[in-house]
């Protein structure tokens, strides 16, 4: 009888099967704790105080899900109203806007923080990253309301939640990396370079996608859909991600993003695992909506929403995938190459897939979730032509003729 065959381990294994290497990623969690200690108390010193940097939340009429991320924010900047980057309020002409000043900031670990919403006050404690994510029941009326969090130091901060209405059966979820903005973001060199370094105005949308979900969002209740916007990003460039998403015109709507920390057993979180948790818990808290997914044929996106669909049918619309060129699948890693084996086994979930939003708009027409557009094709071709532009940079003033 012949032994099995043992796969063979990937380098990463074998690096993480070293007895050092192994202790040193079982201990790195303690590590950043210790450094966050040192760091939050040189903060107390120079006079810093807990201030809950709020984001946009989610609910239905019954149940609202708040976000948010205690940090340390210097007094003198809180008190003047220049909380992000601050040197923005310099002068007339915009300035570069480098994506590590977001990760210099001081995360406040297990603090309490009260939110006061509707009337009514709840306490939560932060997570050991600093963040606030949890559910509350209440009873709000349809539509976008304000809620106000309070730090431990007495800071509020308010943030906007969308209160689906009770009619509303369809909502989008959507991938941000490579779906809505070329990142290539499993690559780790750029990843670095992108996230760090490059000036957050030189980020690449994807051609035709915002037109896509304008006309989603008009075919589906302007005021009323919800979008979700789920991505394996760090929580830190949640400021630079609603820019970026405001600039494109794309529908305003929550970020569900996580921590890049140590935990125990992990150097880094698990992204899938992050996008699968939240997939679970959108269908639960809202059982009655059916999610157009959107994503990309990258890395995971397919075999998520494959999964998902298996797990929660009824919960599932349709699932559109956009096709990475060449160029973006070498950069991020290669093509997952998954949904055949899914839409095989899947037959009642439509499956759609385009390079860009005009291709995706006429293959979501054709199966009845838009309406026909006979300036599709039109889109298809200019979104084609513009592919490989990386940044669209307006004529000045006097370049412009009449």
């Amino acid at each position: 009888m012949t032994p099995k065959h043992r796969p063979r381990r990937t380098l990463g294994e074998l690096i993480a099967s070293i007895p050092f290497i192994r202790v040193f990623v079982n201990n790195a969690f303690r590590i950043e704790d210790s450094i966050k200690r040192f760091r939050m108390r040189r903060a107390r010193e120079r006079g810093h105080l807990e201030v809950v940097e709020s984001y946009t939340g989610i609910g239905s009429t019954t149940r609202v899900r708040v976000l948010g991320r205690v940090q340390m924010i210097p007094t003198a900047l809180r008190r003047t109203g220049r909380r992000r980057f601050p040197s923005l309020l310099r002068g007339q002409k915009e300035q570069l806007v480098r994506g590590w000043r977001s990760f210099v900031r001081v995360a406040v670990p297990y603090s309490m923080v009260k939110v006061h919403l509707n009337g009514h006050v709840h306490e939560f404690e932060a997570d050991r990253g600093g963040i606030i994510d949890q559910t509350i029941e209440v009873s709000l009326e349809p539509g976008w309301r304000t809620i106000k969090f309070e730090s431990a130091d007495g800071q509020f901060s308010e943030a906007s939640v969308f209160i689906k209405p009770a009619e509303q059966k369809v909502g989008i979820i959507s991938d941000v990396d490579d779906t809505v903005m070329v990142t290539s973001l499993p690559r780790p060199l750029l990843a670095a370079w992108n996230t760090f370094v490059l000036d957050e105005h030189a980020r690449a949308a994807v051609p035709g996608m915002n037109v896509l979900y304008q006309r989603l969002a008009a075919k589906f209740g302007q005021e009323a859909t919800p979008v979700v916007y789920l991505s394996t990003g760090s929580w830190n460039v949640a400021p630079t991600l609603n820019r970026f998403l405001g600039r494109n015109l794309y529908p305003f709507g929550p970020l569900l993003l996580t921590d890049w920390g140590p935990v125990p057993q992990r150097l880094f979180r698990s992204g899938t695992d992050h996008k699968r948790a939240n997939l679970r818990r959108l269908a639960e808290d809202f059982p009655d909506v059916k999610w157009l997914l959107i994503g990309d044929d990258g890395q995971h996106d397919e075999k998520l929403y494959g999964e998902f669909a298996r797990d929660y049918p009824d919960s599932v619309l349709a699932i559109a995938i956009r096709q990475l060129s060449n160029t973006e699948s070498v950069l991020a890693g290669g093509r997952a190459s998954t949904s055949a084996r899914w839409r095989r086994h899947h037959r009642n979930v439509p499956w759609v897939h385009g390079p860009n939003g005009a291709k995706l708009i006429q293959e979501l027409a054709r199966i009845g979730i838009l309406d026909p557009d006979a300036a599709a094709a039109e889109l298809v071709d200019l979104s084609e032509s513009l592919a490989d532009v990386r940044r669209a940079v307006p004529y000045p003033p006097a370049e412009i003729s009449d």
